[in-house]
């Protein structure tokens, strides 16, 4: 880490007295006085200004008209706060010495010190803090820039510290070249009590001195903070989870996110509490964020925490829509309690007690905590084939399956849910599994799961923006890539959406429906790989009944549709066709179905919601549809206002339209659309959230809405084998190209029964 710098010139050594550092002469003191006032803004700017006796000897030393009584004024001030002494010898060698300050730290907060440069060889360089201490917790692994922890236990009470570097003008970063300069160096502790830590300072590679001369060991007296304690009260009044973002006056988060330990995340600026638990910070002045997933306003609050061994807030949080309130149970299929951005081993990960805080703190109804490849040995051991014990009468967390880091990975990620068994029969490593997806979707169905891909977009990029495009993907990423051929064995019951591009997971979800099929769509995060900033930022919200939260009826109604997928910005309730509602039964006892004995207009209804900042965010309205968030409601916005569009989707093709402030009301929308052959119908608000479609059959006959969507899947079909075939086991190949031939068969026989487009 690099340490806070501000030069100071002098020149000539005097012998220091006992307890004292060198005191220098000679000293030209316009530019010392001139540096020395940049020392004191900045001193006043990190929130640690110089007061006292020392502020009036310094004073005093700046109106001098005598150089040498000046400058000794000046050093007399400030070499009292200096922690150490760095030496620069003539061969630019460095060497360190303890200063005479005050070895005082404060538990979960930052103190500021001096350090005081005699810089012999007139080194321009950067002069560099490190220290074992602050060695990182959490570092990537070779060849990847993903966080990797390679610190084991008995190591994390060894990294305590972190030290900062502030260049910010009026400071400069390099040391000036002069004999004498001082720095500002800030020291970050995690603990309390008494602690010894060794600080390292060199001006690049090889300038460290012979003998460890370098560093110095210092025992800190680390001083307890204040316990604040946190009453967190819901909307209603009752004690809840939230998430809370704290900030010094600095823009520093609290606690420090490099010395977390779970159940807070480094790779988080939040943290999660319940009413009744509490954050230690220093005495100060903070800025409170805090709020409770998508559905509730971010609320700001300035706190004051006094000197004192313990204090006392209370936080009331605000909804701004409360769909669970009409039955709808947000769930995040997707969440990962290991690898990826997690701080503990990759091999391991976090207990579940630590991913429960996260999903109650999202106010996430469902999560599902997947275990894979990285994590495969050591999570597994928390599935029970059952929901964990940790589940409430409101919020529930299971552990499943993600086929990820298995020989199938190439043909696409698969996620399993409510799985009895999470052992595919015969194998006893991950290596032993299938290498292509069909037999392990048939395996997973088998025993009553539902199944579905996983960050659906990769490998079916295209350019166009247009939905559905015939542009024909690559088919060559994890998305959901062999779904075109397993959605024509009816092994598939849900394609994932939110974290990857709308365009390109709508895509191929739109041309399947347009042959027939009646896959589901269903939201996920897939946290922390593709979304590390919180559990629940793409969302499946399913229509339960009344009562207790049931799992296994949720993720039945994930399975039926019955259900809509959002960022949690924006809602989409009650939707209806005909009166029949999307995800209950209709005509003939089927789910989602209408039958229409001739083609005629049908009435379209919902209840639509959405929540913009009044203020428009150019920034993400204009990103690239590749570049995160992928989906936002912002990137809805009707230029210029505060609405959006809710749009009528009848195979694939936006007819109609409707536009809604989005200030948080819920009103009712209606379409009038005329049928005039058989045709699946959603809503949608792109990208925020998109309803699982209602199924209308006319005089009996299946959907068959588009030749050119049976063409694009039968030529896809084709795309993927060559893409994946040399991925699949010698062995299990015979098997893969019978299961790719019985796909195109099947759409060659759609796309005969196709009329027109």
């Amino acid at each position: 880490m690099r340490a806070f710098l501000v030069c100071v010139m002098a020149c000539a050594t005097l012998p220091a007295l006992a307890g004292e550092l060198e005191q220098v002469q000679g000293l030209e003191i316009q530019p010392l006085v001139s540096a020395t006032r940049r020392l004191l803004a900045a001193l006043d700017a990190v929130g640690a200004p110089l007061v006292g006796e020392d502020r009036e000897i310094l004073e005093s030393a700046l109106r001098s008209t005598q150089a040498e009584e000046g400058a000794a004024g000046i050093q007399t001030a400030l070499d009292r706060h200096c922690l150490v002494q760095v030496t620069i010898n003539p061969e630019s060698r460095v060497k360190v010495k303890p200063g005479p300050a005050l070895k005082e730290l404060v538990e979960q907060g930052w103190r500021t010190f001096l350090v005081k440069v005699h810089n012999e060889a007139g080194v321009t360089a950067v002069l560099r803090a490190s220290s074992p201490n602050a060695a990182p917790l959490h570092q990537p692994s070779e060849g990847s820039p993903e966080p990797k922890v390679t610190v084991p236990e008995s190591e994390v009470i060894q990294r305590f510290l972190d030290l900062d570097l502030y260049y910010k003008p009026p400071l400069k970063e390099n040391l000036s070249g002069l004999p004498l300069e001082y720095c500002i160096l800030q020291i970050y502790c995690r603990d309390r009590g008494t602690r010894e830590a060794t600080l390292q300072f060199d001006v690049g590679q090889g300038t460290q001195d012979l003998g460890f001369r370098n560093e110095v060991a210092l025992l800190f007296r680390c001083v307890p903070a204040v316990e604040v304690e946190l009453e967190v009260l819901d909307h209603d009044g009752r004690p809840t989870i939230g998430w809370f973002l704290v900030r010094d006056a600095l823009d520093r988060v609290y606690p420090c996110p490099s010395r977390r330990l779970a159940p807070d995340f480094f790779f988080h600026d939040q943290i999660y509490r319940g009413s009744g638990e509490s954050v230690r910070l220093p005495p100060g002045t903070y800025a409170f964020e805090y709020g409770r997933g998508p559905e509730y306003r971010v609320l700001e609050r300035t706190i004051t925490v006094p000197d004192a061994p313990s204090h006392r807030e209370s936080f009331t949080l605000e909804r701004w829509i409360h769909v669970a309130k009409e039955g709808w149970r947000s769930g995040d299929h997707h969440v990962h309690a290991a690898g990826c951005a997690h701080y503990e081993s990759p091999a391991q990960g976090v207990r579940p007690e630590d991913m429960m805080r996260h999903i109650v703190g999202e106010d996430l109804n469902v999560g599902c905590v997947l275990s894979w490849g990285p994590c495969w040995y050591f999570q597994k051991q928390f599935f029970t084939g059952k929901v964990h014990e940790s589940s409430t009468e409101d919020y529930v967390m299971r552990y499943d399956v993600e086929v990820s880091g298995f020989p199938s990975s190439h043909a696409g990620h698969l996620v399993l849910l409510r799985l009895k068994e999470d052992d595919y029969p015969g194998t006893q490593r991950i290596d032993d599994w299938p290498s292509y997806d069909l037999p392990i979707l048939q395996w997973g169905k088998s025993q009553g799961a539902v199944t579905g891909f996983s960050h659906s977009g990769f490998g079916l990029q295209v350019k166009s923006l247009e939905l559905p495009t015939l542009e024909m993907p690559p088919f060559d990423g994890i998305g959901a890539n062999e779904y075109i051929v397993d959605v024509a064995h009816d092994a598939v019951d849900f394609i994932s959406a939110v974290d990857t591009p709308a365009q390109w997971e709508l895509n191929i979800w739109y041309h399947t429906l347009n042959c027939g099929f009646r896959c589901r769509l269903s939201g996920e995060t897939d946290f922390p790989c593709i979304y590390g900033e919180r559990v629940g930022l793409g969302r499946v919200y399913v229509k339960m009944p009344e009562g207790r939260l049931d799992f296994e009826k949720w993720v039945e109604g994930l399975r039926d549709g019955r259900s809509y997928v959002s960022d949690g910005n924006s809602h989409l309730l009650d939707f209806a066709v005909g009166g029949v509602k999307v995800g209950e039964r209709g005509s003939g006892g089927i789910v989602s179905r209408l039958d229409l004995d001739q083609p005629g207009p049908v009435i379209i209804t919902a209840r639509a919601a959405a929540l913009l900042p009044e203020q428009p965010d150019p920034e993400i309205k204009n990103r690239p549809i590749d570049a995160h968030p992928f989906w936002h409601l912002e990137r809805a916005r009707i230029e210029g206002t505060r609405k959006v569009p809710v749009e009528l989707i009848v195979n694939g093709r936006s007819l109609q339209r409707v536009e809604i402030v989005a200030d948080g009301t819920i009103v009712p929308v209606r379409f009038e659309f005329a049928v005039e052959r058989s045709s699946w119908i959603a809503l949608r608000i792109l990208p925020s959230s998109h309803l699982n479609p209602v199924f209308v059959e006319v005089s009996g006959q299946p959907i068959r809405a588009s030749r050119d969507s049976a063409r694009w899947c039968l030529q896809a079909v084709e795309v993927c084998w060559k893409a994946k075939e040399s991925g699949i086991k010698e062995p299990e190949r015979a098997a893969a190209r019978s299961a790719y031939d019985a796909a195109r068969q099947r759409y060659a026989q759609i796309l005969s029964e196709c009329a027109a487009d």
